[in-house]
């Protein structure tokens, strides 16, 4: 560890070890950086031969990249987090004495080199492979569901239009302007294994066999899946089926049939657990850029994110640390 400047010297006795360090300081040792930035080392600028200056630290950038997605800042509110908050400095290993803070449109051109190598949906892979090699995914069962994600409807910017890759959509009484992420989620462990990002009215039931990996022996979804076509594709590939029971608008449901749902929403109620780490957790509640491509992109870095937090302690146990 490089020594500490003069500038930093006055925030390394603190009073109290705050949440933030705390949350940081597991994440630190759960993140399988070295496997990721190999992902990413092979894409990354470097020095020409001609000289000039020299691309930031790729482990610095994507430990801001992270923490974009952890504490849901835009560019520039990241630019100046990095600028107030001595714990985010040390996490991305800057010295406010020594080193340059990255600006709002380093920290752009760098996510925007991950949408441009399709890199979110690697590093996605590259987490839930370790989180297999760990016997934390399995795929046994998979549990499917699909959130809305709101969008901006102001036209209020350079088109004067809303976003034409998001779309409205009808749920309950209200109407939502937006896009839709599903998700496949393993059955055992409640991990995402499967993120898929489209626009707001397209029906959960058209992304069902999108979010299942192939292999599973038993799904379990609410009761927006529950079509025939879909059972009996199920039954055919030998695959059981826990998919809530719906009936006729006004035709109350039996007493099995209610029976039947409470378990059923007790068997997938992990599903929602990756939900509620994206949108409380992590504050992802509203999209924040323009086209599904880098909003999906968001998505899938978010759920790999929520991946690891929610496996945290099973890794802490067993010693995962950092290289």
């Amino acid at each position: 560890m490089k020594q500490v400047s003069l500038a930093e010297s006055e925030f390394v006795k603190k009073p109290k070890t705050t949440r933030r360090q705390v949350f940081l300081a597991d994440m630190d040792r759960v993140v399988p950086w070295a496997r990721l930035l190999a992902l990413i080392e092979p894409h990354y600028p470097k020095v020409g031969a001609k000289g000039g200056r020299p691309p930031k630290p790729l482990a610095t950038m994507l430990r801001i990249h992270f923490m974009q997605h952890w504490f849901a800042l835009s560019d520039p509110a990241m630019e100046e987090a990095l600028h107030d908050m001595p714990v985010m400095r040390a996490f991305a290993g800057l010295d406010a004495g020594v080193d340059a803070i990255p600006d709002e449109t380093t920290i752009l051109n760098f996510r925007h080199l991950l949408e441009a190598k399709g890199l979110a949906e690697a590093l996605f892979a590259e987490i839930n492979g370790l989180l297999a090699e760990r016997g934390l995914l399995l795929r046994q069962g998979t549990l499917v569901d699909a959130t809305l994600i709101a969008a901006p409807s102001s036209t209020k910017n350079r088109e004067g239009k809303r976003d034409p890759e998001m779309s409205q959509t009808k749920k309950g009484n209200q109407w939502y302007f937006g896009m839709k992420a599903h998700i496949g989620v393993d059955a055992d462990s409640g991990l995402v294994h499967t993120v898929v990002g489209t626009t707001a009215k397209v029906s959960d039931m058209a992304m069902f066999d999108t979010c299942l990996h192939g292999d599973e022996e038993r799904v379990a979804a609410d009761r927006g899946y529950d079509y025939p076509k879909l059972r009996e594709a199920l039954a055919e590939r030998c695959v059981a089926d826990y998919i809530g029971i719906k009936t006729k608008p006004g035709r109350p449901l039996s007493a099995w049939a209610e029976h039947m749902n409470r378990v059923i929403a007790s068997i997938r109620a992990k599903c929602e657990h990756p939900f509620r780490v994206v949108k409380r957790q992590f504050g992802y509640v509203k999209v924040r850029y323009r086209g599904l491509a880098k909003n999906t992109a968001q998505l899938t870095t978010l759920f790999a994110l929520s991946n690891l937090w929610m496996a945290r302690r099973v890794l802490l146990t067993a010693g995962e640390v950092r290289p």
